[in-house]
């Protein structure tokens, strides 16, 4: 099923000042795989558009930081989305904190499943946020959703509600939907704020993947955004990155929320 029209803002809306600008800001980003994604898409983009120039580093060395740079890095483990708050915090704290202008991590698909107890997760997330926005007052912190995955389709989901077993990407995602509301309800609007979700269940006509089941509504991945149900292809990871990149260039607006 689909709902009505999303739209996004546009690469060639940016002033060029504003890319400039984004250049000289020295930036972490924490992820696992799908993080990964978004940095080729990233870079795909920069090919694209030799206009976006970003110094663009796997690194977590304070001593890259002073100088502008885009500095990414694996935080925690998968599958354990406190060690990922923990290390964030980690990697932060040991001189990241001090030269950074603006810095954010993500979870995986893989974090949140039917076994995550929810309000203990995003507890432990907020209280870390908080934490580093009160002890960093100088960093610009940024909030993402949860990635998602497609909902199964076709003869194996077909086999699996005869048998009584779950079609995939059904009750995994309605967790992460529920934990995405959370962040959605505690940060949009107020702090600077990345929607993966919102982007990777969006179609390119605007239009939104939601499934209804049984009354349960919730999104899930667009197929044509991946290659394997939940990491992004070539022409997911630069739909995501495209908005990630106007984001980081309007920080310096009032707004800063996708």
């Amino acid at each position: 099923m689909k709902d009505v029209n999303t739209d996004f803002p546009m690469l060639e809306k940016v002033m060029k000042n504003k890319w400039i600008e984004l250049s000289e800001k020295k930036i972490f980003f924490g992820h696992q795989s799908v993080g990964f994604n978004i940095v080729d898409g990233v870079n795909d983009i920069m090919q694209q558009l030799p206009k976006i120039n970003l110094n663009i580093k796997k690194t977590i060395d304070p001593d890259e930081l002073n100088k502008p740079i885009f500095a990414h890095s694996s935080v925690g483990q998968n599958k354990d989305p406190i060690s990922k708050c923990d290390d964030f915090k980690r990697i932060i704290e040991n001189g990241i904190g001090n030269r950074v202008d603006i810095a954010f991590f993500k979870f995986c698909y893989v974090d949140i499943t039917t076994e995550t107890d929810l309000n203990n997760i995003f507890k432990v997330y907020k209280e870390t946020m908080d934490y580093l926005a009160k002890k960093y007052s100088n960093i610009i912190f940024i909030h993402f959703t949860v990635p998602l995955r497609v909902y199964q389709k076709g003869p194996k989901a077909w086999v699996k509600k005869i048998i009584g077993r779950q079609i995939g990407g059904y009750i995994n995602n309605i967790k992460r939907n529920q934990f995405n509301e959370m962040l959605r309800r505690e940060y949009k609007g107020k702090v600077p704020f990345f929607d993966l979700a919102k982007i990777e269940s969006t179609f390119p006509d605007g239009k939104r993947m939601i499934i209804d089941k049984k009354g349960e509504m919730f999104y899930s991945l667009v197929r044509y955004y991946t290659n394997d149900g939940g990491h992004l292809n070539k022409i997911g990871r630069i739909k995501v990155a495209e908005q990630l990149l106007i984001l980081l260039a309007n920080l310096t607006n009032d707004s800063g929320q996708n």
